[in-house]
């Protein structure tokens, strides 16, 4: 894997250490890519893990030090199905936790996606330690615009939460699920360092020699549902509790509202950016990943 920054390489970049904490909650795995420059706490979307932040990481190592956390239910993570369990205030708790653990007072927040819901209750809860907010494609939602989240159909379940549990759980190996999921939308959008960097951390080997998805396909249906407490609606409220500079960027080719951004961007008292690109802009582009962040970033 390329360890690039800029067109050009980082010479100290090294494997990320990975621990994980326990206390009163859920076990919470996290990646730290160490580093001298200013904490970056990333925060993956729905389904994935921290690990598919290790391309951008390496270009970010000369200017951040990065700490990727995997949402309780995911990656390394313990596994939590119980919709109860997995609010996005939990998960913000266990973000706190872990930059606790490591010992980081403030910080810079990057979420993605379901991760930019969970940043953005980070920032609430503790604008006096995240000094500077990216929030991209996050699912933050206006309880006006409840009715276009187009999950609840009737008494049926919403394309992603029937997707999601028919997610194939067993493969034979990396390899496979690599050229699988890099031939079909919308994961075919990734840049193939980040398919790589997700599907190396975000599968677990079993004992026959196989491997298996590390997070819970009821786990992601469970949070793309609308019966989870402290959902999109809950992120969105706490975003007049913000009090540290933010960004707001979304796809222009989106299969989400865009309203639901420039809502995000109006709260936060902000310009949103649109970027070309889909709901995983961030991941398909990585120099222009590295331009946006320090630009956000300042």
């Amino acid at each position: 894997m390329t360890d690039g920054t800029n067109g050009g390489t980082v010479a100290h970049f090294r494997e990320p250490e990975t621990g994980r904490i326990g206390g009163d909650g859920p076990g919470i795995a996290y990646l730290d890519w160490g580093g001298d420059g200013f904490p970056l706490v990333v925060l993956h979307p729905n389904g994935f893990c921290a690990g598919m932040y290790h391309p951008l990481a390496a270009r970010l190592a000369d200017g951040f030090r990065l700490v990727g956390v995997d949402l309780r239910g995911h990656g390394a993570s313990e596994t939590v199905t119980d919709g109860a369990l997995l609010g996005n205030d939990a998960m913000a708790g266990d973000v706190l936790d872990v930059v606790d653990h490591l010992g980081i007072d403030g910080f810079a927040m990057l979420g993605v996606s379901l991760g930019g819901g969970v940043a953005a209750v980070v920032a609430a809860e503790a604008p006096d330690r995240v000094r500077s907010l990216v929030l991209c494609e996050a699912i933050a939602i206006d309880p006006g615009e409840r009715e276009r989240l187009g999950v609840p159909f009737g008494d049926g379940e919403s394309p992603l939460v029937a997707g999601a549990r028919r997610r194939r759980r067993v493969w034979d190996d990396r390899a496979t699920v690599v050229a699988s999921y890099g031939s079909r939308a919308p994961l075919d959008a990734l840049d193939p360092e980040v398919l790589a960097a997700y599907v190396r951390w975000g599968f677990v080997d079993r004992p026959d020699g196989r491997i298996e998805l590390a997070c819970d396909p009821e786990t992601e249906a469970t949070i793309f549902g609308t019966s989870r407490p402290h959902g999109p609606i809950y992120s969105f409220e706490r975003l007049a509790d913000v009090r540290c500079p933010s960004s707001v960027l979304y796809g222009s080719r989106t299969d989400l509202s865009s309203e639901w951004f420039d809502a995000q961007a109006e709260v936060l008292g902000v310009e949103p950016q649109v970027v070309d690109g889909g709901h995983f802009l961030l991941f398909e582009d990585l120099d222009r990943a590295d331009r946006l962040i320090r630009r956000a970033l300042g």
